[in-house]
Parts: structure tokens; sequence; C-alpha cells
């Protein structure tokens, strides 16, 4: 056998490749392997080779001689008279509208004709053929597994629908190694390279048989996908985009976009509850759904409208987008282009955390920085907002130290520099004394000219110095107070929501009360002789006195025996 070549668009050439077709580069054509089937290359074979390749149905006369001999006495009906067509050559003819109009004989039960169909059918495909399909829906009962299997064209026209199953004895053998290959489960827009029997059954209807699947296949088109939305991007520049802009230096607002009531959302939420409570940072969350048909649309739009309703009260500092952990394919709904290209377009970083840490999306790949998995988001945040606020601290304190250090300083060079003078002014005195009096004068007048000029210099030195840490410290005086009165308002704005709180809590106690429920048509039944409310019919004795309590009175009554109805029984006989 020698391989066989194949017309494949270019861009069809991932779909081949994923089938097992090679690449010759010397003929710059695919091609499949000698001894590979060639029903799953059936789209791309030449024209002569399609129908000697590939188990197609009998001929229209082989079919009919064959359904023949299968349905009892269909061959035992006459040809319409007249015709050159007998039963044997042509039994379908026996069957035709003039034929059953003319003959009186009531012809074969629906039953009948369908087994042969049946037969004709399991005779036509004794084996299975690799078939590629796109699962609609999937259903597991009793151990197997019903599918709606589709064909759809670029535009997601669907081409062709058809009912499938994966028996229970099957599905325990072929669908573990499928989960364990690619990560994915069956699911809704999951595509498949699937070796499937055609059946057809008298009291269901056509159906697939399924009982192998190609794990490589499915691999390839979720890649396949990423891989052309990528190179999309790149081409038009948009890929890189997120990395270039400048990270958050702190956070002070953030926008996040999850699935509502999500685990992953709600390991999120526990620690920025903490900081959004403190007052360090606050959060606002918009919800979407993060799988199934129309979930990146619907992300996308979420996201711009949010974006566009938190830009007239302040822009925040970063968007996150967040959803816990799932299977491949339920993943891979967010691989889409027109939601990667509105992450990429973002004048604001992207932070991601989906799914776990072998989990890989298109959104992570564009992201600013992506985190494995939301509780690390949200980690991070915390990090930066910790880091800045040490930052803070340590500037503080070193500002302080700073000014500190200065006036004790400018003291010293003080000190010295007035004892310096006051010994060379000594000097010079004890010098001058043995002079003749003009020179101890003048040395005098010296003295005195440099001492004050060195206390002047001393203190406008001193002033400066002073001047200069007196700014210091009002500087982280007023650093100081601005945090003071930060966490002073978010206490108070704490206190005042835990207030609001407690006096709903109470209101909404105070208002719960016997008087409401009997209000609305409920009645309470004490024992007459001890008052003692009755909350089950076991406790009912017969002959028992009963006092019956409505909203707008009480009534007495007699509790009646099982074989021994009372009058309380009938309200027209004892309307008290």
């Amino acid at each position: 056998m020698s391989a066989t070549y194949l017309q494949v668009p270019f861009r069809d050439k991932d779909s081949a490749k994923a089938l097992g077709a090679r690449w010759d580069p010397a003929q710059r054509q695919w091609y499949v392997p000698a001894g590979r089937e060639l029903a799953p290359f059936a789209a791309w074979l030449p024209v002569d080779l399609v129908d000697a390749s590939l188990p197609l149905p009998p001929d229209s006369t082989a079919a009919a001689v064959a359904f023949a001999a299968l349905v009892p006495n269909a061959a035992d009906e006459p040809a319409v008279p007249g015709s050159r067509l007998t039963a044997v050559s042509e039994p379908a003819a026996a069957y035709s509208s003039s034929s059953l109009t003319s003959q009186r004989q009531p012809g074969i039960s629906l039953s009948q004709l369908l087994a042969g169909v049946s037969q004709l059918v399991a005779q036509s495909f004794p084996s299975g053929l690799w078939t590629l399909v796109e699962v609609l829906d999937a259903r597991l009962r009793n151990g197997h597994v019903y599918l709606e299997l589709s064909e759809r064209d670029a535009a997601g026209q669907v081409l062709a629908k058809a009912n499938g199953m994966i028996w229970a004895s099957n599905a325990s053998r072929i669908l573990p190694e499928f989960e364990r290959a690619t990560g994915a489960t069956l699911g809704p827009g999951i595509k498949l390279l699937v070796r499937a029997r055609p059946v057809f059954k008298p009291q269901y209807g056509f159906s697939l048989e399924l009982d192998a699947i190609d794990s490589g296949y499915t691999l390839g088109d979720l890649e396949a996908r990423k891989r052309e939305i990528r190179e999309r991007l790149q081409r038009e520049g948009l890929y890189a985009r997120q990395k270039q802009l400048a990270p958050p230096w702190d956070y002070q607002q953030v926008l996040v976009i999850a699935p509502e009531a999500a685990a992953g959302l709600g390991d999120f939420q526990a620690e920025a509850a903490r900081l959004q409570r403190h007052g360090v940072c606050r959060f606002d969350y918009a919800y979407s759904r993060f799988q199934g048909e129309g979930a990146a649309a619907e992300i996308r739009l979420v996201l711009l409208r949010a974006l566009q309703r938190l830009g007239q009260s302040g822009r925040p500092d970063a968007v996150v987008i967040i959803r816990g952990g799932g299977a491949v394919n339920d993943l891979a709904w967010l691989n889409d282009y027109e939601l990667a290209r509105s992450c990429c377009e973002l004048e604001l970083p992207l932070l991601t955390g989906i799914g776990h840490e072998r989990d890989n999306t298109l959104l992570d790949e564009v992201a600013q920085q992506r985190f494995d998995t939301p509780s690390k988001v949200i980690a991070g945040i915390e990090q930066l907002i910790v880091r800045r606020a040490a930052e803070a601290r340590a500037h503080f304190e070193a500002i302080a130290r700073l000014g500190q250090r200065s006036l004790v300083q400018a003291r010293s060079e003080a000190q010295q520099a007035e004892a310096q003078v006051r010994v060379l002014a000594l000097r010079q005195l004890d010098a001058a004394r043995y002079r003749v009096p003009a020179a101890w004068s003048e040395v005098q007048t010296q003295a005195r000219l440099a001492l004050r000029q060195a206390r002047e210099q001393s203190r406008l030195r001193l002033q400066q110095l002073g001047e200069r840490a007196t700014a210091l410290t009002q500087r982280a005086s007023d650093f100081s107070a601005h945090a003071l009165q930060e966490v002073h308002s978010g206490s108070r704005q704490a206190l005042r929501q835990a207030s609001e709180s407690s006096r709903a809590l109470m209101r909404e106690i105070a208002g719960q009360g016997p008087d409401k429920t009997l209000a609305r048509g409920f009645a309470i039944v004490r024992d007459a002789s001890s008052g003692q409310v009755l909350q089950r019919a076991v406790e009912l004795k017969a002959g028992q006195k009963l006092q019956i309590q409505f909203h707008d009175g009480q009534r007495l009554a007699q509790a009646a025996g099982p074989a021994d109805p009372s009058p309380i029984d009938d309200p027209k006989e004892n309307p008290q």
C-alpha cells in the first residue's frame, strides 16, 4: 500500500494534521500514511478515491434486493401492472403509491419495514468509522452517556445533527482515559474525533454508537483555536500591550469580574473584605457566566459596562478577572478573540486568577500579571499594599531620625564654634597684654568683632537647622495625622455600619410576634385547663377541652376521638 495524497485547503491544515495527516515538502501536499484508515479524511480525498475508500451504503438496486430478502413477504408483492420492473429486480416498486392503490393486499407492517432498514444499516456499517463531531449536549444515565452531536460550518450554521451514545461498558473504559489525557470532560462545545457505528432501531430510530475517542485530536483542536487567536493578536500588535503598561504603584480601588457565587470568588472576597473593612482598598464586583455558549461575549459586555459606570465615580487601579478551577473545555470558553482583544486594549493593568496552576487561557497570556488561583490574586494585591505601607512608615521614621540628627549636630557645632572663639579670644587677649596699649586696643576690637561674627554665624546656622528640623517634623506630623484620621474615619464607619445592622436586626426581632402570625390566618391551640400550647396532633386526647386563640378572639372546643367525630369538625353545626 502507498500513501494517499489529500487536497487540504490552508484553513484545514491543522485539522488534517490533528487526524494524523503528514506534510510532504517535496510534493508540497498533505498525505495519509500507508495502512491508515481514510474515512476521517473523506473531506479532502480526491474525487476518484471517495467511492473506493469509504464503506458507503450499497447502490439502490442491490439495497432493494437485500431489503426484499430481509423483509418477509416483500418479494411476494406483484409488480405494477404494465411495468417492466419485476418484484425481484426492483422490489421497491412493489411499495409505490400506485402499486398499493391497485393492490388489495394490506402490505407489510411498519415494524417489518423498519426491521429491514435496521438490518441494512447493520450490514452496510459492520464496524465504526472515525468521525468528526461537536457535542451539543451530554447526559449520564445508569452509567450510559447520551449525546447530541452536530457538525457546523465556519459561520456556525448546523450542517448535520445526530444522537449518539456510549454504553456503560465502553464509557467506563474510554472516558477516564480521555479525561486523564486531555483534562477535559464531555460537555457542550467540545469537538471530538470519535469512532462511531451507525445504528437504526425500529423503536428508537437512528443513532451513533461510540466506542473510541481520539484524545490527541481534542487537544489539537483546543490548542489550534488558542494558537489562531494568539497569532491574530500578535499580527495586530495587541498581544503584548498589557505588558507595556506600568504596573500599579498601589491599590486603592479594584474592579473584579467573576462568576457569581463561585468558590474561587468566595476565597477572594474573604481576604478582600478585610482590606475594604479597614478602608485600605475598595473592591467593585461585576458578575457574569464564565462557560457555555455566549459566555465570552457576556464577560466582555459586563467588563465594559462596569468600567463605564466606575469612570463616573473614580478610575480603578486595576481590573481583576478570576474563576475557580474546572475542566479544560470549561475554561476553553474564555479563549475568545473579541474578549481577548478587549482585555489587550484596556488602559488599566489586568490581573487574572483563572483555574489552577496547570491551567492556561488566552486571558492569562495577555494579562499584565497572571496568578495561579483567585486566592493568590488577592494575596498579591495585599502584599503590594503592605509593602507600600511599610515603605511609607520607613520614610517617616527616616525623616524623624534625620531631623533629630540634624538638630543634635547643629547644637554640637554651635557649642564647638563658641568654645573655639572663646579660646582664641583668650589667647589673643593674653598676648596683647604684653604689647603696647595700641596693640592691646586693636586686639580687643578684633576680638569683639570676631566674637560678634561668630555668634551671628552660629545663631543663623542654628536658626536654619531649627527651621529645617521644624519643617521635617511638621511634615511627618501631618502625615501621621492624615493616617490617624483615615484609621479613625474607617473605624467610625465600621461602627456606624455595625450599629445600623444591630438596629435593623432589633427591629426585625421586635416585629416577629404571635400577633402578626395570627393576623395572617393562623391560630394558637392551648389546653383549656393548663393553658399550655399544643404543637402536635399526638398531644390531643379524646374529650380534651381546648382553647383556640384567633386574631380577633378566643373560642373553646373539645377534641374528638379517632372514631368519634366532634361537632367542631363541622363549623356549620358548631359555630362556637
